[in-house]
């Protein structure tokens, strides 16, 4: 079940909190309804509830906070708003995805499918779904990990009633099997008809705490429509009949020539037009929303059990309405004393916690504890998730066809206009351009990692950002490395063919030190983007992540070669000898010719400023993660 406490949002600019001091229980095996109208606070309290507010209070979940629980996605399943995945990714591929990040089979993708009915759309991109489709994936994505506790902020928002049904069965048996339901909607009608307790919300407090079965008294009151271009002699002739028969009758004009009567049918009120002749578009039954306060007031007037009879007044109308008639006497009505009693309960927060749940705060405390807003946890299996990020849309295959694309031409180019070495040609790197072909798209297939994350964050959606977390870090720089020698690999091969189908085999040839170049352009390239996944990572854009490799050809290396060819008295010199003495007296298989290797690709500027860049990339991330568990 889940117990909320206090739950109060912080005040913003002098303006009252949109939340105050909001409790209740919402429990196992029951539809539990937040309702309030927009501006309510609605989901404030369900922001709130998950820690992604600042604010104060507490909620349980099954006896413990969410903070205190391992992995939250498995026992809270939560929709706040659309689905925020990657339009081109296919519905199959986001639920496979999601699946690697909670930890779950990838068969339970299809199972969700199945449930949600989008097994005929498994393979449609979120960018074309509708917005039936798109609350049904939602639906799905809060019911992968199989949750014990579903949050649903509006869930039928934008839904036919035909699929509204539908959403509510499914809420209904995940309910029957023992889970608990929390969702919100503004609609009174709808919550009597699918909620087992409404909680109602008005201006950020909690005035009514029901059943469905009280809140139907409470609030709802049967009425007659009525559409006539004669309303206000109409209501005259309604009042007048009222007076005359002693009835308790209220009419109330909204629109101009629209009329709603309480206390009568649709038979009285046809017959009284029809002897006077006036003429009427419209007579229907309804049930009438009387508002919040005409719940709580039927709380606060509710009588004690066993009590005697009571007046029972008309209950007001919202103010949108103006009265124009109300006539008779009231009526006597019976109080039924086995009634539960209506409004907000005053709990204590320690009742009803399990044996092993944390004590909630004290009740004679006079600010419920502070809400702090934690990172969201980082993916269970993240190299898996980061696989099935990477490959779920053609962003990555495009750009590396348009890499090949380019550095052939580029090549072809720099073989015609001649004066080009050997190792440069394969590469098609021309001297005027800071980097090749190769390592700009590997730097920008880097910053995507990390900038498609923040832009379409499906892995922390109700969060709407992406958690710094050291694991799903590394996951993304294996698959970058991996993805960068790949692109290296197949631009020195389709560069080298294009020059031999071209120019013949001359120009193919590969160099003597192929070795040592080899080792060059693979550290170049991977080091890009390695740049691309750490800028992207700390700027929260792919921009950012692919400004800073181009900065480091640009900017970074003109430094660092200022600072290498100024003046010094000492030089590093038979550096690898005198390490190779400190850490191993013999080198297995030859280790000091790769060493030394590794110092003159260092030494170079732009391997030494790609160095530099890195460590300062990922010393930042390092702290900006940090100071975010500080937090």
């Amino acid at each position: 079940m889940i117990q909320a406490f206090g739950l109060t949002s912080n005040s913003r600019k002098g303006l009252p909190a949109a939340v105050d001091d909001v409790s209740f229980d919402a429990r196992a095996g029951h539809l539990t309804a937040l309702l309030g109208a927009p501006g309510s606070g609605r989901t404030t309290v369900l922001r709130l509830m998950l820690e992604l507010q600042q604010g104060r209070g507490i909620t349980y979940f099954r006896g413990r906070p969410l903070h205190r629980i391992a992995h939250p996605s498995r026992e809270v399943g939560v929709l706040l708003g659309d689905v925020p995945g990657h339009p081109a990714r296919s519905v199959r591929g986001h639920l496979r995805m999601l699946c690697a990040a909670a930890g779950v089979p990838v068969r339970r993708a299809d199972e969700v499918l199945e449930v949600v009915g989008l097994v005929s759309l498994r393979d449609e991109r979120l960018g074309t779904l509708s917005r039936a489709m798109d609350r049904r994936l939602g639906l799905g994505c809060a019911l992968l990990s199989d949750p014990h506790t579903l949050v649903l902020d509006d869930p039928a928002d934008g839904l036919s009633a035909r699929e509204g049904r539908w959403l509510y069965g499914v809420l209904r048996a995940h309910a029957d099997q023992g889970g608990t339901v929390l969702f919100t909607l503004d609609d009174p009608k709808e919550a009597a008809r699918t909620a087992d307790r409404i909680v109602s919300l008005e201006e950020g407090r909690v005035v009514a705490d029901q059943d469905a079965g009280d809140f139907a008294r409470t609030r709802l009151r049967p009425r007659v429509a009525v559409r006539s271009p004669h309303a206000a002699r109409l209501a005259t002739l309604l009042a007048k009949e009222a007076r005359t028969k002693r009835r308790s009758v209220e009419v109330v004009r909204e629109d101009g020539n629209r009329l709603y009567v309480y206390g009568s049918t649709c038979a009285d009120v046809g017959e009284t037009a029809f002897r006077h002749g006036v003429l009427v578009h419209q007579l229907a039954d309804e049930t009438g929303d009387m508002g919040a306060s005409a719940a709580r007031r039927a709380a606060e007037d509710e009588p004690v059990a066993g009590a005697g009879p009571v007046a029972d007044s008309p209950a007001s109308v919202p103010p949108v309405s103006d009265v124009t008639a109300e006539t008779g006497s009231a009526t006597e009505t019976q109080a039924n004393a086995s009634e539960a009693k209506a409004g907000t309960d005053v709990r204590d927060p320690q009742a009803r916690l399990p044996e092993d749940a944390e004590p909630a705060p004290n009740a004679l405390s006079s600010l419920p504890p502070p809400i702090s807003v934690r990172s969201a946890p980082s993916p269970l299996r993240p190299l898996r998730y980061e696989l099935r990020r990477a490959a779920g849309i053609g962003t990555g295959f495009l750009t590396g066809a348009a890499v090949l694309v380019v550095s052939a031409l580029t090549a072809v180019i720099l073989a015609r206009i001649g004066h080009t070495p050997q190792a440069r040609l394969l590469a098609a790197w021309p001297r005027e351009l800071p980097l090749p072909p190769a390592a700009l798209g590997a730097g920008l297939l880097g910053a995507l990692a990390f900038g498609d994350e923040f832009r379409h964050p499906a892995l922390a959606a109700d969060r709407g950002t992406v958690p710094r977390r050291l694991g799903l870090l590394v996951a993304k720089l294996l698959v970058a490395a991996a993805t960068a020698l790949a692109l290296a690999v197949l631009t020195v091969g389709c560069d080298a063919e294009v020059l031999y189908l071209v120019y013949g085999r001359e120009l193919s040839r590969v160099p003597a030190d192929w070795l040592s170049l080899g080792a060059s352009w693979f550290g170049l390239v991977v080091g890009c983007a390695w740049a691309g996944v750490l800028a992207a990572g700390i700027f929260r854009s792919t921009t950012a992540g692919l400004a800073a490799v181009v900065a480091v050809p640009v900017v970074v290396v003109p430094l660092v070669q200022k600072a290498w060819e100024g003046p010094s008295v000492r030089n590093a010199a038979g550096f690898p000898v005198r390490l190779r003495e400190v850490l191993l007296s013999q080198w297995p298989f030859g280790g000091e010719r790769y060493l030394g290797g590794v110092v003159r690709m260092l030494a170079q500027p732009v391997g030494g400023a790609l160095a530099l860049s890195l460590t300062a990339l990922f010393c930042a991330y390092l702290l900006m993660t940090l100071r975010g568990r500080v937090r």
